[in-house]
């Protein structure tokens, strides 16, 4: 049967705000009270899915989280009406209210991780949300995450939703940024490369531990989320992060490494023993095509420290770009504007391109620069998910983009969303009455039912 891989873009959300939350993401900390877009960084949002949409590519959305959070708010003990839960954060814990009001859910890389129906034993398509622990504003995420993706895909036949994985550092899982899925055809069983920072549990790697940045992504998540999924044993492999490329600002795997089909572009420093891992990975590949009765060869595209070195990759975001297969089966590379903007990447990506030995044939630019100022690319703005034609007709269908609800979600952030947001504004409660009602609006367009805590519980 014919499968796709569809793009679900996460939505950025009204209260999108530069608060310089992320320990450990470069970006994020350099740009720290800037004053941010948020119509802007939404509309931009919207654009890069307009854009694969119209390059024929199947491009889903996944709505944003209410924010602020004020049901967790109160339960860290600010009580009262919402203008004097908002009034006393802003006084007594103004962090507290920050990160209650963090807009990362547009990060939906960061969101789950899934497995496809034709690599689960039970012939499902596999949903986890990530518990996102190593960050307190985005641990409050998995909740309403969970909700969506249950609104999103809601036939048990087809689809199995997993709740969070428990709330403990040593089993912190960071969603699809730490994964990837190789293989000759999306509906082709195919190889989950699951990459982690640290063992929880195994002492013998602890000297491979990053002592700048912290490691977030488990091999112990990794496993557990593995065996949820019901993961052919055969189909999986898991690998470490290169402890230095994690001091560096490359927090998740997706800052160094992406994957698409049989390709793996990466960055030399990106494994620990990357020439090992990468031939490990190689094998494994081409043992499983031999059961597939499949020979397409894997497609390691390794990017050297001389030509792109680890401070560039991390301020450009090179491999924080989406690599897609365009309907002409031309693998095209989705990239930040920032990685045309900086001299040395834009001329390895044009070298690139123009190799006719290389499996990369193409490459569009975005700005994102209201995302990327907060540390996210074109790669954290999105949730693969892979369906076969039957699961695809039986996902809720006002999450996949179309001309109609692309104008209309054009009408309805230029409507609801303020174009300056200072971190002071976040405890104006206009603004909870702007986002409420901008979100119940949503709903209703993308046809999600009561998802957020303010419409389950008025």
């Amino acid at each position: 049967m014919t499968a796709f891989e569809v793009n679900f873009d996460g939505l950025v959300g009204p209260t999108h705000n530069y608060a310089g939350l992320s320990y450990g993401n470069v970006a994020s900390l350099a740009n720290k009270a800037l004053v941010s877009n948020p119509k802007e960084a939404a509309l931009q949002g919207l654009g890069k899915m307009k854009a694969l949409s119209d390059m024929g590519l199947k491009q889903g959305i996944l709505a944003p989280h209410e924010r602020p959070d004020l049901e967790t708010l109160r339960r860290l003990g600010f009580q009262g009406h919402d203008i004097e839960v908002l009034q006393a954060a802003l006084k007594y814990s103004p962090e507290l209210l920050a990160s209650c009001s963090s807009a990362s859910s547009m990060w939906t890389a960061n969101a789950a991780t899934v497995c496809p129906s034709v690599d689960a034993e039970d012939s499902r398509v596999h949903f986890t949300a990530a518990n996102l622990v190593n960050k307190f504003h985005r641990s409050i995420e998995h909740r309403t995450t969970s909700r969506l993706l249950r609104s999103m895909f809601r036939h048990e036949k087809n689809f199995a939703h997993h709740d969070a994985l428990p709330a403990s550092d040593s089993l912190g899982d960071e969603g699809a940024a730490n994964h990837t899925r190789l293989c000759s055809d999306y509906g082709a069983r195919g190889l989950h490369v699951f990459v982690y920072g640290r063992s929880a549990f195994d002492s013998s790697q602890s000297a491979l531990a990053p002592k700048r940045y912290p490691a977030r992504q488990t091999l112990e998540a990794s496993l557990a989320v593995a065996r949820l999924h019901q993961i052919h044993r055969d189909s999986c492999i898991f690998v470490q992060q290169n402890p230095d490329v994690i001091d560096a600002g490359a927090f998740h795997n997706d800052v160094v490494a992406v994957g698409n089909k049989n390709v793996l572009f990466y960055h030399e420093l990106a494994f620990v023993k990357a020439n090992e891992t990468v031939e490990k990975i190689k094998r494994l590949y081409e043992n499983l095509n031999m059961t597939n009765g499949d020979s397409s060869p894997f497609q390691p595209v390794q990017v050297s420290n001389q030509d792109v070195s680890i401070e560039d990759a991390v301020k450009s975001y090179l491999f924080n770009s989406q690599l897609i297969s365009l309907p002409s089966n031309e693998m095209c590379l989705v990239a930040p504007q920032d990685c045309k903007e900086n001299p040395r990447v834009n001329d390895y990506i044009q070298r690139l391109v123009s190799d006719k030995k290389s499996p990369i044939k193409k490459v569009s630019f975005f700005d994102l620069r209201q995302s990327m100022q907060n540390g996210g690319g074109p790669a954290c703005l999105r949730l693969r998910v892979v369906l076969n034609e039957e699961e695809l007709t039986n996902v809720n269908p006002g999450v996949i983009l179309t001309d109609k609800i692309y104008d209309e979600l054009v009408q309805w952030v230029e409507k609801h969303y303020r174009d300056r947001l200072e971190l002071k504004d976040l405890a104006d409660p206009a603004l909870v009455n702007e986002s409420r009602t901008a979100l119940d609006s949503l709903t209703q367009i993308l046809k999600l039912g009561s998802v957020y805590p303010f419409q389950i519980n008025p």
